[in-house]
C-alpha cells in the first residue's frame, strides 16, 4: 500500500475527523487518503470514497481491505445515496475539477448532489485554502 504524501497527511489532518464519523471522499484516485481517513476514524464510522474513473476505483478497491471503506464509480455531479444509505457528516474532495473552477459548467449539479448526501449542516471542504478551505452548499 503507497504512504500517503506529505501533501495528502496535511490534509487528513485538517479534517474534522473523530470516531465513529461518515466522511464522503469525491475524486478518491487510488483511494490512499480515503484508507487513512477509514483507520483514523475507526469501526463504527463510514468512509465512501468515490471516482468517476472505472480504473481508479478497481485501483483503490484492489489496495483496501479496511472494513468501514467502500468504494463506489460515480461522477461527482450525478452522485445519489444508495436506498436506505445513512447521509454523512462532511465531504472532502481534492483536486476536482467540478468544485475548483475547472469544470464550472457541472459545478452547481455538483454542489447539489453532495449536499443531498450530507447530514443537515455538513460541510464540504476542498483544497486550495492552508491546506483546506470550505465550499458553501446549497440548503
Amino acid at each position: 500500500m503507497p504512504e500517503l504524501s506529505d501533501r495528502l497527511r496535511e490534509i487528513v489532518d485538517a479534517l474534522p475527523l473523530r470516531a465513529g464519523s461518515r466522511v464522503l471522499e469525491i475524486g478518491c484516485g487510488p483511494g490512499a487518503m480515503a484508507r487513512e481517513m477509514a483507520a483514523r476514524i475507526g469501526s463504527k464510522g463510514a468512509v465512501l470514497a468515490i471516482d468517476r474513473s472505472a480504473a481508479a476505483i478497481a485501483q483503490a478497491e484492489a489496495a483496501s481491505d479496511l472494513p468501514n471503506l467502500r468504494f463506489r464509480q460515480a461522477k461527482a455531479e450525478a452522485f445519489r445515496l444508495a436506498l436506505g444509505e445513512t447521509p454523512y457528516d462532511f465531504a472532502v474532495a481534492i483536486r476536482v475539477g467540478a468544485l475548483d473552477g475547472r469544470h464550472p459548467e457541472i459545478e452547481a449539479a455538483a454542489l447539489a448532489a453532495i449536499a443531498a448526501a450530507l447530514k443537515p449542516g455538513g460541510r464540504l471542504y476542498i483544497d486550495g485554502g492552508t491546506p483546506l478551505r470550505e465550499l458553501p452548499l446549497p440548503r
